[in-house]
């Protein structure tokens, strides 16, 4: 007579039970992808001189979120869009404890009074937005720890490309960032501006910007760790 409800159990209850716990692991997976964000590395350190003649450390960081971005003053591609782009989300973040860190890749150009030249064009007011200059081979190196690219400086041809990405650091100097929607750490986010919402097509002069977008929220995250 106990056949029939084992075999109830087995092939109903069972599955059914098998089924909601599928479904509650993957609600909570979800729940967990979306709000914390993955630790990708310590940031690589770093000592170079800002627009105003001081040295910046990485330990001077130390208690701030903060981006970090290669660039050069005189780029009439992305950089432009680079720069405009920190300056929005600085204005957005308008917080005391966010920081941002813009590396030359064309320090021989870019010295100290020019990046401040190039600091009042942008019209940088945040104390904790330092543009950074110092030896050429040094920053290619601290690039290279990033896992950031920048052309190489023996290559005439390379020696200013550099990538449009941002790195995210938290207050205690890890470079963080988001997970996408198949659940993997994005690692980096772009600078740039796309044609699509989605940020499949760059375009200088394109209108959305996503990567920003999830930026802005990010750092705030991070600024109430």
């Amino acid at each position: 007579m106990s056949k029939p409800k084992k075999n109830y159990f087995s092939k109903i209850i069972l599955p059914t039970l098998i089924l909601m716990g599928i479904v509650v692991v993957i609600f909570f997976s979800q729940r967990y992808f979306n709000k914390s964000l993955f630790t990708v590395m310590k940031v690589p350190a770093f000592k170079l001189t800002d627009q105003n003649g001081k040295t910046i450390t990485d330990k001077d960081m130390l208690g701030k979120v903060y981006l970090v971005e290669f660039f050069f003053s005189t780029c009439p591609t992305i950089c432009p869009v680079m720069n405009n782009n920190m300056k929005h989300i600085d204005e957005e973040v308008s917080n005391k404890n966010f920081g941002i860190i813009s590396i030359s890749i064309d320090p021989t150009k870019d010295s100290p009074e020019i990046l401040k030249e190039h600091a009042e064009k942008l019209g940088v007011k945040n104390p904790n937005w330092h543009l950074l200059t110092g030896d050429r081979t040094y920053i290619g190196k601290i690039a290279d720890e990033f896992d950031i690219y920048v052309g190489d400086e023996e290559d005439d041809a390379e020696s200013l490309n550099h990538s449009g990405m941002f790195a995210l650091v938290d207050k205690n100097g890890n470079i963080r960032c988001r997970f996408d929607q198949n659940n993997k750490p994005i690692l980096y986010y772009s600078g740039l501006n796309y044609e699509d919402s989605k940020g499949t097509i760059a375009n200088l002069r394109g209108k959305y910007r996503p990567d920003v977008e999830w930026l802005m929220e990010d750092i705030q995250k991070l600024l109430k760790e």
